[in-house]
């Protein structure tokens, strides 16, 4: 088949981020020491479901960037080339931000979801944050160039990080309520990747660490979040904004 490489990539990201749905763990027998080790096992769990996928995933971008054995870039680009060599379509760059307008969505159409209004705000900036500092880090270091030619920083996609991360902030909100919310969201991020080759702008090396990364800032974010805010009685107004790229309003109201 002349596409097979780009469905084994696509199922390749889809089925990493999949694993990002977390399994019930099966109960302890009641012991003592069980017991007393739960809470640093917990810990350590909670650590180790947040990174490894992400690790994974940035792996074998890093790996397929260097090395054809597992998966070929260039004979993916060169498939693209041949099958769709014109085509080119602006839709990644709104998808990418459709899972963060579902979650204000569905709480504003009175779905609540796992945080309250200000806690998921705080969460998804600091997404953003961790985010976009891991993908213009890597870029500067890298300098890889794009399919296209067009410039030198190419690795990893930013789009896709972008994607990833506010696909695992709806699955992380609305997850736990239905596992079709993340099903749909990581389906999106998946989409966006997709696209990314299909537009000539990222090889699949690119995207997979980007996807990686995505999931990591939002997974980081929720694992080291305190949540201190509540909505009683606050005269804070934390908001988040989308124009040219992801925004925050801040608002305080004096007594």
């Amino acid at each position: 088949m002349k596409f097979s490489s780009l469905l084994i990539a696509a199922l390749c990201l889809s089925s990493g981020a999949l694993a990002q749905i977390k399994p019930q763990p099966s109960e302890p027998a009641p012991d003592l020491q069980l017991q007393e080790d739960a809470p640093q096992a917990k810990k350590e769990y909670r650590l180790l479901h947040a990174v490894k996928v992400p690790a994974l995933l940035i792996g074998l971008g890093v790996y397929s960037a260097k090395s054809d054995d597992v998966i070929n870039r260039y004979e993916i680009r060169e498939e693209r080339n041949n099958i769709m060599p014109n085509f080119h379509s602006k839709v990644d760059n709104y998808l990418m931000h459709a899972p963060v307008a579902i979650v204000y969505g569905l709480n504003i159409a009175g779905v609540k979801g796992k945080n309250d209004f200000r806690n998921r705000t705080l969460l998804l900036v600091k997404s953003e944050m961790i985010m976009a500092a891991l993908t213009f880090s890597f870029k500067s270091i890298t300098h890889e160039e794009r399919p296209d030619g067009k410039d030198e920083f190419s690795f990893p996609s930013g789009h896709t990080a972008q994607a990833f991360a506010t696909a695992t902030f709806m699955a992380k909100e609305y997850g736990d309520q239905s596992v079709w919310y993340t099903i749909g969201a990581y389906g999106m991020a998946t989409t966006v990747g997709a696209m990314r080759i299909m537009n000539n702008r990222h090889w699949v090396s690119d995207v997979f660490a980007g996807a990686g990364i995505g999931i990591l800032s939002t997974n980081i974010a929720y694992l080291t979040h305190r949540y201190h805010w509540k909505n009683k009685n606050s005269n804070l107004t934390v908001v988040p904004t989308y124009a040219k790229g992801p925004g925050l309003y801040i608002g305080y109201r004096f007594n």
